[in-house]
C-alpha cells in the first residue's frame, strides 16, 4: 500500500487550521456587536482607543507565554516588515472606527452589507494583485454586487460610505497581511504598539475633558479591558487564515460574519430595511450564492 507523500500531509493539515481559523475568526466577528452594546455611554473612539491599548496588554502575556520576543525583536529591526505593519495597522485602525461609530449609531445592518462585500473585494484583490485567476462565474457574482451597490448608492447614499469603506479597509488589510511573512501573534503585536502612543493620547485627552467612560463602574471598566481579548483573538486567527488559505478561499468562508451581524441588527436591535436596501441585499446575496456554488464546483472538479 503507498504511503502519502509527507509535503501533501502538510499541505493538508495546514489547510485544515487555516479553515478552522477561519471559522473561529469570523464566528467571533459575527457576535462582536452584542458584545459592544454592552458598553452603553462610550464613544466609538474611545472604544477604538480601548480595542488598541488592551490588546497589547493582551497581547504581551501571548507573546511571553508562547517565547515569541526574539521574532518581535527581529521584526522590528527590519524597515520593510515595519512599514508593512505599519500599513496594515492604519487599514485596521480605519476599519475599527468606521465599525465602532456603526454600531454606536445602531448602522449594525450597514456594516454587516461592508463585510458582505469583503469577499468580492478580496476576488478583485486575488485577480487585479495576486493574479489569481478570476473564473467565469465569480467575474459575474461581481458584477451582480455591483448592481447591488449601485441601487443603495441610489437610495441610501447615506450609510453607503459606511459599507465600503468597511469592505476595502479590510480587503487591503487582509492583503497586506497575506503578503507580509510574519506570525499572526507578532505581526498584531506590532500593528498595535505602533497605534499605543495615539490610543494612549487619546484616552489621557479625554481624561482631561472628564468624559474618559473607564472607571465609571467596575462593570464597564472591565468590559473595556475585555475588548482586548475580544479584538486579539479573532484578529490573531485571521491572520492566520490569510497566511494559509488563498483569498478566494477566505472570500468563500467571509459571509458567516456579516450573516451574524445582519440577523443580530434586526432581531436583537430592531435596525429596519428600506426597500432599496431589501434590493441591494437581495443582489449582494445572489452574488454570494453564485460565488459559493462557482468555487464549490471548481474545488469538486480539481479534486476529480
Amino acid at each position: 500500500m503507498n504511503r502519502p507523500i509527507p509535503s501533501i500531509d502538510v499541505a493538508a493539515a495546514r489547510h485544515r487550521a487555516g479553515l478552522l481559523a477561519g471559522l473561529g475568526a469570523y464566528g467571533l466577528w459575527g457576535l462582536l456587536p452584542i458584545y459592544f452594546k454592552l458598553l452603553p455611554g462610550v464613544s466609538a473612539l474611545e472604544l477604538v482607543a480601548h480595542r488598541i491599548v488592551w490588546s497589547v496588554v493582551f497581547l504581551a502575556f501571548v507573546v511571553a507565554g508562547y517565547r515569541l520576543w526574539p521574532a518581535l525583536a527581529a521584526v522590528c529591526r527590519q524597515p520593510r516588515l515595519l512599514g508593512a505593519l505599519t500599513l496594515s495597522s492604519v487599514l485596521i485602525a480605519i476599519n475599527w472606527a468606521v465599525y465602532m461609530w456603526a454600531i454606536e449609531t445602531d448602522h449594525i445592518v450597514a456594516g454587516s452589507l461592508g463585510y458582505f462585500l469583503n469577499p468580492l473585494v478580496n476576488v478583485l484583490l486575488g485577480t487585479l494583485v495576486l493574479k489569481e485567476t478570476l473564473k467565469r462565474g465569480q467575474l459575474i457574482a461581481v458584477l451582480i454586487a455591483g448592481a447591488g451597490v449601485a441601487i443603495l448608492a441610489v437610495g441610501e447614499w447615506q450609510t453607503l460610505w459606511i459599507s465600503l469603506s468597511l469592505a476595502v479597509s479590510f480587503a487591503f488589510y487582509g492583503l497586506v497581511r497575506k503578503l507580509t511573512p510574519v506570525s499572526a501573534a507578532v505581526g498584531l503585536s506590532v500593528e498595535t504598539i505602533i497605534l499605543a502612543p495615539v490610543a494612549l493620547a487619546y484616552l489621557y485627552w479625554l481624561s482631561t475633558q472628564g468624559t474618559l467612560m473607564f472607571g465609571r463602574g467596575q462593570l464597564l471598566s472591565l468590559g473595556l479591558i475585555g475588548t482586548g481579548a475580544i479584538t486579539a483573538i479573532p484578529l490573531m486567527l485571521f491572520a492566520r487564515a490569510a497566511r494559509s488559505l488563498p483569498l478566494v478561499t477566505l472570500g468563500l468562508m467571509q459571509y458567516i460574519a456579516p450573516s451574524i451581524q445582519f440577523f443580530v441588527g434586526i432581531l436583537l436591535y430592531g435596525e429596519t430595511l428600506s426597500s432599496g436596501r431589501w434590493a441591494s441585499f437581495a443582489l449582494i446575496w445572489a452574488a454570494l450564492v453564485l460565488f459559493v456554488w462557482d468555487s464549490l464546483r471548481g474545488r469538486r472538479r480539481v479534486a476529480a
